[in-house]
């Protein structure tokens, strides 16, 4: 697997006229949306949380308690674990948001995999909740 550190994660763009350029924006990859439950390991507490989105080189969550910008931990996403660093902290009454940066790339086959996992995941909720209605509409707890 290659490693690459985090000024070499971006992709470079070529002009004609200006040669490569560095960053365009301020996503080193795009992102696929999500809303799949999670859990964020801090030194201090372990929180449950949701993942809003994912991409190679981060994630945002949405949780109870956003750490502060500069904290660090490990998200752990059915069979994944990254190490994370907080970069942005949003906080609100009822929770907030944490923009959390990867200490190492994921790959694409990962992002894809998680893509495949979101998807199953939101079936079985549907179907959990239409065989609770049925069960409830019939009688039989």
């Amino acid at each position: 697997m290659l490693l690459l550190s985090r000024s070499t994660m971006l992709p470079k763009l070529a002009t004609p006229d200006r040669g490569p350029l560095e960053n365009v924006g301020r996503r080193g990859a795009s992102r696929l949306r999500l809303s799949i439950p999670a859990r964020l390991i801090t030194t201090t507490e372990t929180q449950m949380c949701v993942l809003l989105d994912l991409s190679r080189t981060g994630a945002r969550i949405g949780l109870a308690r956003p750490i502060n910008e500069g904290a660090s931990g490990y998200l752990r996403i059915e069979g994944m674990e990254m190490f994370v660093t907080a970069i942005r902290r949003t906080a609100g009454i009822d929770g907030g948001t944490n923009g959390l940066a990867f200490d190492l790339p994921i790959a694409h086959d990962a992002v894809v995999a998680m893509r495949h996992y979101a998807a199953s995941f939101e079936r079985r909720k549907r179907e959990d909740l239409r065989d609770q209605v049925r069960r409830w509409v019939t009688g039989c707890n």
